[in-house]
């Protein structure tokens, strides 16, 4: 195995360096696309493990900066949530 198909740009959907440069070699080069094929940015962390790696490939890949690729849409929550929060909240406004 090669060193992009042992590294892990995503800990928490499990994706590769040789997965997201293939997506991009053909062709993928908006992180929301990639995001959707791959559920990087997705998981636990949100991306704020895996961001800046995606940026970086775009980056190298289109020849664009960094700044100027737009970054993955975040929804909410973008935190955990506990559902006791939640049921609690719900009975304070009744």
């Amino acid at each position: 195995m090669t060193n992009e198909e042992n590294t892990i740009v995503c800990r928490c959907s499990d994706v590769t360096l040789k997965e997201l440069r293939d997506l991009i070699a053909e062709g993928y080069t908006d992180y929301n696309e990639i995001k959707r094929l791959t559920r990087i940015g997705m998981g636990p962390c949100q991306g704020k493990t895996c961001t800046q790696i995606v940026l970086r490939e775009l980056s190298m890949a289109t020849g664009k900066k960094v700044s100027e690729i737009e970054n993955q849409k975040n929804r909410p929550p973008v935190v955990g949530v506990k559902l006791k929060l939640i049921s609690e909240e719900a009975q304070n406004n009744d």
